[in-house]
């Protein structure tokens, strides 16, 4: 019953609807009978000839009918909700995400970070019959989402990662990849993944003897390196500067691309270097595409439409009639035996239900629609909703359902266009939320970061603390700065620009070269004798000896984790 009504206790009232039908009908009867004390039935009948004892039925059915809409109304019907437990193919994959400090680092835009998060984002959005996992690591490992199949709230958990939910910093990847192993199903025939995104700086150890416990038993692990091999600072964001190690040293954190590779081989999948662009996320398509797949149980979360105020409507449009209907016969209308005539009964409900069928037409073909858009025939979709438009041109769900086909079939331009009419009709702000929304992450995969600005600040004022348009709002800005500019279609004016920031990239080049070249002449000046060389040496050599055997008595130290970097 909860399927199909938010509060169906007030189903219960449906009850005194029979038992005043029942009351009206013995009142009925007993005024007959008294009636038939006054008088012959025939007499009495032309001594009341404006009394018709149609009408008194039909007005107190009008108010019944009204009543029993009212109580559905209460219940809040609705259509397409709540969850079903469905069968389908896919596979189990749970994401390890390295948060460690180190991950704060720039070396791919905007941050080893923020990159992990949009490629886990874009993961989640290819998924649609296969289950989900979220482990969260640094010094420690924990579980940010057990295995579901809501990506919804996989989204929404993503969102909130930062590396200050962990109090233990480091990296132990042999822990994430430990835990990732007990957070899979019982089912052995399903494939499982296990894709750990880090920078590689295993602190601890043991990971690569985790990957291999976890490909015996049935697993794959799959490694994304972000960052670079050439290293970058990590920023601090308590102080806005960069952060030091114990001797005073920026710290550099670079990918360990070799470790990342032994860890991958030993758990029997792949090593992904992820870089600025789309390459990595194919690829672990691609490698995720040659698990096999099995018939998986999922909780399905339908989304779904209130329909109460239609209940409402046509309550009150009963009640109206019920009014204006009079007990008595009108004289203008004497002639007029509309209630003897059951085919004319029958002819005003039959117009009444086609109206409303007309009515309800488009509302008919967006649901039908939505079905096939959810079995994935986007095509079929888009002509169901295309039939609801031309029923009712400003209905707001379909336009906005109907820029949802297109973009599913990458008919982008016209999406834009659809989701643009749909924010102007919209009066649902979660809709039209989304329609500003999905305009800008269009503009963005086309490099149009002005519109896709635009779109997301619309989105924004709408939901002011929605933290990925925020998010996707601040990267467009940041991309937008470092496009190119002076792009194509700017004529002879773009080409003298061109000519110039050429020239001006040449002047620059040519003062490097110099600069290189007088540093290198004062390299090749009188250095510093042999015996000062040696005496540096020496110091150095003894300063990293004691800095080693402070490290080793600290590690011999009892109680004491073996993590002591912060990063």
């Amino acid at each position: 019953m909860n399927r199909y009504f938010e509060d169906p206790a007030y189903l219960w009232l449906l009850l005194l609807v029979p038992l005043l039908a029942a009351l009206w009908f013995l009142m009925h009867l007993r005024q007959k009978h008294k009636l038939r004390k006054f008088g012959d039935p025939e007499l009495v009948k032309l001594l009341m000839p404006d009394v018709s004892r149609w009408r008194a039925m039909v007005k107190y059915g009008l108010l019944l009918g009204a009543l029993t809409l009212l109580i559905v109304a209460f219940a809040r019907p609705h259509w397409g909700s709540g969850t079903k437990t469905e069968k389908r193919k896919g596979i189990e994959t749970i994401i390890a995400m390295d948060i460690s400090n180190s991950m704060r680092a720039q070396d791919v835009t905007p941050s080893r970070l923020d990159r992990s998060k949009m490629m886990v984002e874009n993961l989640v959005d290819k998924f649609s019959n296969d289950k989900i996992g979220l482990i969260v690591f640094a010094g420690d490992a924990f579980v940010q989402l057990p295995m579901t199949s809501d990506y919804v709230s996989a989204k929404m958990f993503l969102s909130s990662i930062d590396p200050s939910m962990i109090g233990t910093q480091g990296t132990d990847i042999a822990a994430a990849i430990d835990m990732a192993e007990h957070s899979f199903s019982q089912d052995e025939q399903v494939g499982k993944a296990i894709i750990v995104i880090t920078d590689g700086e295993d602190h601890e150890g043991g990971a690569v003897e985790a990957a291999e416990d976890a490909k015996k038993r049935g697993m794959r692990v799959y490694v994304l390196g972000v960052g670079s091999t050439g290293g970058a600072p990590i920023p601090d964001p308590s102080t806005g500067k960069y952060m030091f190690d114990e001797t005073g040293n920026t710290v550099m954190s670079a990918l360990n691309e070799d470790m990342c590779r032994q860890i991958a081989q030993a758990g029997g999948g792949a090593y992904i270097h992820v870089e600025n662009g789309y390459a990595a996320q194919e690829q672990l398509n691609s490698e995720l595409d040659k698990l096999s797949k099995k018939e998986i149980s999922a909780e399905v979360y339908n989304s779904y439409d209130e329909y109460f105020v239609w209940f409402a409507l046509a309550a009150l449009l009963l009640l109206v009639l019920e009014v204006v209907l009079l007990e008595r016969k009108n004289p203008l209308f004497k002639n007029l035996h509309l209630f003897r005539s059951r085919k004319a009964a029958m002819l005003l409900v039959l117009v009444m239900v086609s109206v409303a069928a007309v009515a309800q037409a488009d509302r008919k073909y967006v649901r039908q629609g939505n079905k096939l858009f959810r079995n994935g025939q986007y095509a079929d979709a888009e002509v169901l909703y295309r039939k609801a438009l031309a029923a009712n041109q400003n209905n707001p769900q379909a336009t906005y359902n109907l820029g949802n086909a297109l973009l599913a079939q990458k008919k982008d331009s016209a999406a834009v266009e659809e989701f643009q009419k749909a924010a102007k009709l919209e009066t649902n702000p979660q809709r039209k939320y989304l329609a500003y929304h999905n305009i800008g992450v269009i503009c963005q995969t086309r490099q149009m970061f002005k519109d896709a600005i635009a779109a997301y600040k619309e989105a924004l004022r709408i939901y002011p603390h929605d933290d990925q348009t925020r998010y996707n709002l601040e990267l467009c800005k940041r991309q937008m700065k470092n496009q190119p500019q002076g792009g194509g279609g700017g004529g002879n004016d773009d080409k003298k620009k061109d000519d110039k920031q050429d020239q001006q990239q040449q002047q620059q080049q040519q003062k490097k070269e110099e600069q290189k070249k007088e540093e290198e002449q004062e390299q090749q000046k009188p250095q510093m004798s042999k015996d000062n060389a040696e005496q540096l040496l020496n110091a150095a050599l003894q300063q990293e000896r004691q800095t080693q055997k402070r490290m080793q008595e600290q590690q011999r130290q009892q109680g004491r984790r073996r993590l002591q970097k912060n990063w």
